[in-house]
């Protein structure tokens, strides 16, 4: 992955319910998941169930590594009572830049708590709408690019079929595990994902599991 957040808390909400079906297609249909799976058996996808958190701690983790990122949204989650958008849109820039952010990412936070507060997301309508209506949407906002909002329907929204092209760690990891370590094109990735479908989020998460044991959640 590109940039990841922590481990996920005891809060956070249980993994998909869709998750041993789609180990049991994976590992039928793929030699590298039949033994990538059973090494992580007991670790699955999991949510914190709040969009603006995970909207916001991927923004905070852009272009930076796993270790600054976590720094640095320690710092930016004490600054707001709750981190709701309200509250940071009453938060002085100074405090924010002071947190680590900078200054073009303390905009991006900034407009996207103003999309959030005035409710022009239709967030209520998301679980009806199809992947590439949510990531319209979500591209939409500053800071917001189609790798972030990818990251949003795996994380959040718990979508199985989401295959994240932009995404190094899974580029990484298919040149790993399929290609001796030898370059991937994106068409090379695909033809490798053909045989994940309609769960390409399940294969992509142990992708990443195959180069960081850790899983993690946004």
């Amino acid at each position: 992955m590109n940039a990841k957040a922590a481990t996920p808390t005891a809060a956070a909400i249980a993994g998909p319910d869709f998750w041993e079906d789609a180990c049991k297609h994976l590992m039928k249909k793929d030699r590298v998941m039949k033994r990538l799976i059973p090494q992580f058996k007991d670790a699955r996808l999991q949510t914190r169930g709040d969009a603006f958190v995970t909207l916001a701690r991927s923004i905070v983790g852009q272009q930076i590594s796993v270790k600054a990122a976590q720094t640095v949204w320690d710092r930016f989650a004490v600054l707001p009572k709750k981190m709701t958008p309200r509250n940071v849109l009453k938060l002085k820039v100074d405090d924010m830049r002071a947190a680590g952010l900078s200054a073009r990412k303390v905009e991006y936070l900034v407009d996207l708590s103003l999309n959030f507060d005035n409710n022009s997301l239709t967030l209520q309508r998301w679980d009806a709408m199809e992947d590439e209506e949510i990531i319209a949407q979500l591209v939409a906002i500053r800071g917001i690019g189609r790798w972030t909002a990818e990251m949003f329907l795996i994380f959040h929204m718990l979508r199985p079929n989401v295959l994240p092209l932009d995404d190094v760690g899974l580029i990484n990891g298919i040149s790993r595990n399929y290609f001796s370590g030898e370059a991937v094109s994106r068409s090379d990735a695909r033809e490798v994902a053909a045989a994940w479908a309609p769960y390409c989020s399940v294969a992509t998460w142990y992708i990443w599991r195959s180069l960081d044991p850790a899983p993690v959640a946004y």
